[in-house]
């Protein structure tokens, strides 16, 4: 069965568009530019929106960004090769991640254990599909081995790791307060949407 959206359903996706949109095209930052939002967004798309329609959504959204950074901006095209595909699962790991923990919302401490084990696991399992569909299919690699590739990328995990957590957890700053506000009943309200 299909639901209309609500306004707050699309204020949140337009406010997640944003984000993304402001951040991809550095992926850990720098002192003029943010980290780049993308897990968290799709880790909190599935949480709050859960409708297909905007994973689907926002993975186009994705993919034009690097197009125009790396068509126009001026940003290196290093990335994109046979294996950008991968980012689909990658995506999806986050997204179905969110979705599980929706189920398991409260505004409660008791849910922050699932919150973060779910977080972790999801972009940990993120990391290792796109660099692993990356070390396989991108032709970057011809002889370089496995041990090799892992040892050169785990540099990356933590900022990996610590921007998605960082963004997460500026949402549930503002989740809280919010719901709290608004006189929402303990449990996420996204629930009311049913799945396409």
């Amino acid at each position: 069965m299909q639901t209309t959206l609500s306004k707050q359903q699309l204020i949140m996706a337009a406010a997640f568009a944003a984000a993304m949109a402001a951040t991809r095209y550095h992926h850990f930052g720098s002192d003029v530019n943010l980290p780049d939002a993308s897990l968290a967004i799709f880790f909190l798309a599935g949480f709050y929106l859960q409708s297909l329609r905007f994973f689907a959504a926002f993975f186009v959204e994705a993919a034009v960004i690097d197009y125009l950074a790396t068509q126009v901006g001026g940003v290196s095209d290093w990335c994109l090769s046979p294996a950008y595909w991968f980012l689909i699962p990658t995506y999806a790991a986050l997204w179905y991640g969110g979705r599980w923990y929706a189920a398991r919302h409260q505004l409660r401490w008791r849910t922050v254990l699932p919150l973060l084990g779910a977080l972790l696991t999801t972009v940990t399992l993120a990391f290792l599909i796109s660099n692993g569909g990356f070390y396989l299919f991108s032709g970057r690699f011809p002889d370089l081995s496995w041990t090799e590739y892992a040892a050169r990328v785990a540099q990356y995990y933590l900022p990996y790791v610590s921007s998605a957590f960082g963004y997460v957890a500026i949402a549930a700053m503002i989740h809280v307060p919010v719901v709290n506000m608004s006189g929402m009943t303990r449990t996420a309200p996204h629930r009311r949407v049913t799945r396409d």
